[in-house]
């Protein structure tokens, strides 16, 4: 059976007219010739959908739609309503009802609105059960997952989170190293202690070592007064150095002797700080290359790097990114004000399908998105970026010369831009070509899909 409809309608011919159309679609119909006979009907069973008149006799069908809504909000409702009677139908929409149609009945048009109803009720329940799946997914401070390869992660982490040791934490960006650190510290005996991020990429060079051990009072240009480092700030908790692959040679020297012998002199300074204090690192770059071309001291590779964790990226947990969708979309609902039930199926798919090169903080983002312009209170393909739902190729026999060069050349584009992290100039020199060329194919192609 499709589902249970409830037809109500003080006419004989007419109620049992539409329970006999009902049938033959594949319905379970029960019927009912009046409003009070309806609620009894609807307490004793299982409906789904109501069809009510609305001019009826003891009860209208707006008042019976108005009980149903309160009492049984689960249940979808159509009106059925004589010509002259639209205002009725007007008013019974803004009390919950689906959709009305007008006497005579057009059939056709009655099974178009179910199947839309069903389709509606089917996506309540695929999105009810995702919200379930987050439920019921392991826990972990801010981190929401349901893939094997998480789970792999996660266990290692718990593990790890009971002794002090130093940890590197490996992945892309957008993976979430931050959200493993952070969790690494609040299962900790440290989670009562402070927990101090530290991104080593977005700090200058000349100020990383200042940044990081603080200074004292006139040691430099613009040292106007004594600076605590991070490594003072975070002294009995959690310090986590965030990108550790940009700290340059001669700051490395340094962070090394801190880890050997827990102290260090501010910028400036004679005197020695003793600190205790855990590090936890993270990197997006190959450390062991970095050892190799002379870029990383391998002496603090192996300081660092007593426990190693790998995140792996999104692409390679495709079961996480439904429960993932499912959190973003409540986030930011939220965040924006925003009634939002869920995501369809299709969008969910094309969600699944796409190679996320920017891992779990894209995916966030096209949630985010998706939320704030959609229109309807679900998000469907056409709410997603247009480097999501086209992310599939087009069978090649499919396109034209002109289609083919261009996917060729984005493809490229891509790649190169991805592979140098979006500098432009490192890009041109990956294909060969001259940077200026790179800016016009970005403009051409949208830097911000790139």
């Amino acid at each position: 059976m499709k589902a249970n409809i409830l037809v109500v309608d003080d006419e004989k011919i007419q109620r049992e007219m539409l329970g006999g159309h009902l049938n033959k679609k594949g319905y379970s119909v029960l019927l009912a010739s009046s409003g009070q006979e309806a609620l009894d009907s609807i307490k004793h069973n299982t409906v789904d959908i109501l069809i009510s008149d609305q001019k009826m006799p003891e009860m209208s069908g707006l008042e019976l739609i108005t009980r149903v809504r309160k009492e049984h909000p689960n249940v979808s409702m159509i009106m059925l309503t004589a010509y002259g009677s639209i205002d009725d139908a007007v008013q019974a929409m803004k009390n919950g009802v689906e959709d009305y149609l007008t006497k005579p009945l057009n059939l056709e048009e009655l099974d178009i609105i179910l199947e839309k109803i069903l389709e509606k009720q089917e996506l309540v329940r695929e999105n009810e059960q995702l919200r379930e799946q987050v439920q019921k997914a392991p826990y972990f401070p801010g981190i929401v997952y349901m893939s094997e390869a998480m789970e792999g992660v996660m266990s290692k982490v718990a593990r790890t989170a009971k002794s002090n040791a130093t940890v590197l934490i490996t992945g892309e960006s957008g993976t979430g190293k931050e959200l493993v650190a952070r969790a690494i510290h609040e299962m900790s005996s440290l989670s009562e202690k402070p927990f101090v991020a530290v991104n080593c990429s977005a700090i200058p060079e000349n100020l990383i070592e200042s940044e990081l051990f603080g200074h004292e009072k006139g040691s430099f240009t613009g040292a106007e007064r004594l600076r605590v480092g991070r490594f003072e700030q975070a002294n009995g908790g959690t310090l986590f150095l965030d990108e550790i692959g940009e700290v340059p040679l001669s700051v490395q020297v340094k962070l090394l002797r801190v880890l050997q012998e827990r102290k260090f002199e501010r910028v400036g300074g004679n005197e020695p700080i003793k600190v205790d204090v855990r590090i936890v690192a993270a990197t997006n770059r190959d450390l062991e290359d970095e050892m190799r071309t002379g870029n990383f001291r391998e002496d603090l590779f192996y300081r660092i790097n007593v426990v190693g964790i790998e995140i792996p990226p999104l692409r390679k947990r495709k079961a996480d990114i439904p429960v993932l969708a499912e959190h973003f979309i409540k986030l930011y609902a939220e965040e924006h004000s925003k009634e939002i039930v869920g995501i369809t199926p299709d969008a969910l798919d094309f969600l699944v399908k796409y190679s996320f090169p920017g891992n779990i903080r894209e995916l966030g983002n096209i949630i985010e998105q998706a939320v704030v312009l959609t229109r309807n209170d679900t998000i469907t393909v056409r709410d997603l970026p247009l480097r999501v739902s086209s992310d599939e190729e087009k069978p090649y026999e499919d396109m034209g010369l002109d289609q083919q060069v261009a996917n060729l050349e984005k493809k490229q584009l891509l790649k190169a831009m991805r592979e140098t992290g979006g500098n432009k100039s490192a890009a041109a020199r990956l294909l060969d070509i001259s940077e200026r060329k790179i800016r016009y194919m970005l403009k051409k192609y949208g830097e911000k899909e790139i």
